[in-house]
């Protein structure tokens, strides 16, 4: 990857003449089937932007109620888009028809804002990496639809949801007006996301970006990375699953971790049991190179990724087991 960078093709991103930013658009848009793609520099700029350009201010998005867009952004919502939500409760984040319909407002109630925009997120990354199957998502994007409402993707993991349910990537641009994805992430670069998107959403996409503060100049070093991670990182996203799944079941023979979420994916999220603290774990875990973060009042996230191998795993479960709290 790095060899890739330094060799990329370059020019000024924010004037449409970087080659290599050009090439990965044109490559994330063509895997999705969708028409066309916009390069940022993270993650959470490019769910921003992918809101902002399909809603309106006072409008309203259904999502759930642990959603990235609303919980881990900043705020973002209500700053740059000046929308509410509406959250639901989802089976471990995955919202149905069902659950949505309730929540559509009434567009004649003066009272209420309108509702805009449906939007999931693939994989859910508060609950420990759960999944939508194509199928389930089908459903929500016939039905918002049939409602006038958009639908935008958090797919910042979506690879990985990919890798479980084995649908084919370019059906999701049938089901959604934009699709936020992640390079950085379960992929490996070092830096970026794109925003995929309809045609004729592009002009305000990338107004929104340069708006945002995401124009980049020479940005192809970073593509040509993001590149490199499509057409390498994604078949091994299983091997990070796998090793997931392991330590989820050590962890779950740990008398001081009270309960472990299902692992779906990379991700193990655990809490602990009382009187113990997320902190005093996660510094026990520190004096042993292990990183991982507080993810509630109780719990802790680890995330299996591509530097992470089966030695380092090992370690990992031999230090939990012999860990004193």
């Amino acid at each position: 990857m790095h060899a890739a960078m330094m060799q990329a093709e370059v020019g000024d991103d924010v004037f449409g003449e970087d080659p290599s930013v050009k090439k990965l658009e044109e490559k994330c848009a063509s895997m999705l089937g969708m028409d066309v793609a916009v390069f940022c520099p993270s993650g959470t700029m490019t769910n921003q932007i992918g809101i902002k350009i399909l809603t309106n201010p006072y409008e309203e998005v259904i999502c759930y109620k642990g959603a990235h867009i609303y919980k881990y952004e900043g705020g973002g919502l209500a700053a740059n888009s000046l929308c509410s939500v509406r959250l639901l409760n989802g089976d471990r984040g995955i919202i149905s028809v069902d659950e949505i319909e309730p929540n559509i407002n009434n567009t004649q109630d003066a009272h209420q804002p309108i509702t805009s925009v449906v939007a999931l997120e693939n994989t859910v990354v508060r609950e420990a990496g759960s999944f939508y199957t194509l199928d389930q998502i089908k459903k929500v994007s016939q039905f918002a639809r049939g409602k006038g409402l958009k639908m935008h993707l958090d797919g910042a993991r979506l690879f990985n949801a990919l890798t479980e349910t084995k649908d084919k990537a370019e059906e999701y641009g049938k089901q959604f007006d934009t699709i936020s994805i992640c390079l950085s992430k379960g992929l490996g670069a070092p830096v970026g996301s794109v925003l995929v998107c309809k045609k004729e959403l592009e002009p305000k996409a990338r107004r929104m970006r340069k708006a945002f503060g995401g124009g980049m100049r020479q940005a192809g070093f970073l593509a040509s990375a993001g590149i490199y991670a499509l057409d390498n990182h994604i078949v091994r996203l299983k091997e990070d699953h796998k090793r997931a799944a392991e330590l989820g079941k050590a962890l779950a023979k740990i008398s001081w971790i009270e309960s472990i979420m299902p692992v779906d994916t990379n991700i193990v999220i655990f809490s602990v049991a009382d009187p113990i603290t997320p902190e005093q774990v996660l510094t026990k875990l520190a004096e042993q190179q292990i990183k991982a973060i507080k993810f509630g009042d109780k719990e802790i996230r680890l995330v299996t990724h591509l530097d992470f191998d089966d030695q380092m795993l090992e370690k990992t479960e031999a230090e939990f087991k012999k860990l004193s709290l």
